[in-house]
C-alpha cells in the first residue's frame, strides 16, 4: 500500500525486453534498506524489486502491467515518480493507493486557475463509474482529490507544490 505522496523522482536507466520487460531505475533512495522483493510504486504502479545496485533498482514488468499503464511510453532518462511501500505506523498524508493500476486517463483541458493548474481528464469508459466528486485518484503515482465528475470526464487541481516538485508527465513545464 502507498499514499500517493512522491518521495523521490528517479530516472529510467535501461529497458530490456526479454520474457517480461526489465526496467532499471536510478534513485536517490538508500537501497541498503530496500530488500529484494520489496514493492516500490513507480509512477503509481506497484512493482517488485528484483535486483539492485548502490544507486538503482530493477523491476520486471508483465505484459498485463504494460497494457493497463503508461509504462509503454517510458524511455531512457525519463523521470519516474517513486514511493516506497507504507510501513505500519507511517503517516497517511495522501490517500490509500494500492498501486494496482486499472487504466490511463487522457488530458482533455488544462489551464491556470489562481496559483493552481486546473486539469480535466477523460477516464476509460469502463472506469468512469468509479470516480466520485471529492473522491481520490492517483495520476502517475500522485494522490489527488477529484473536484467534479461529468460522465467519463473529471477535474482536479494541481497546487503549486505539485507543479514545482514532482514529475507529472505532462510536458517540460512540469
Amino acid at each position: 500500500m502507498f499514499t500517493g505522496i512522491i518521495t523521490d523522482v528517479g530516472a529510467i536507466r535501461s529497458l530490456t525486453q526479454a520474457a517480461d520487460l526489465r526496467i532499471e531505475i536510478a534513485t536517490s533512495y538508500d537501497l541498503i534498506s530496500v530488500n529484494i522483493g520489496a514493492s516500490i510504486a513507480c509512477n503509481g504502479v506497484c512493482l517488485t524489486v528484483v535486483e539492485k545496485t548502490v544507486d538503482s533498482f530493477s523491476v520486471d514488468v508483465s505484459t498485463e502491467s504494460v497494457a493497463f499503464t503508461n509504462i509503454g511510453d517510458w524511455y531512457i532518462n525519463a523521470p519516474i515518480n517513486l514511493e516506497r511501500a507504507l510501513k505500519v505506523g507511517d503517516e497517511l498524508g495522501g490517500h490509500i493507493v494500492s498501486g494496482h493500476v486499472d487504466g490511463v486517463a487522457k488530458i482533455v483541458a488544462m489551464h491556470d486557475e489562481g496559483g493552481s493548474t486546473r486539469v480535466t481528464l477523460r477516464a476509460p469508459d469502463a472506469l468512469a463509474k468509479f470516480i466520485a466528486p471529492k473522491g481520490s485518484v492517483s495520476l502517475n503515482g500522485t494522490s489527488l482529490t477529484v473536484n467534479e465528475v461529468n460522465g467519463a470526464e473529471f477535474g482536479i487541481n494541481f497546487i503549486p507544490a505539485y507543479k514545482s516538485g514532482y514529475h507529472l508527465g505532462w510536458g517540460p513545464d512540469w
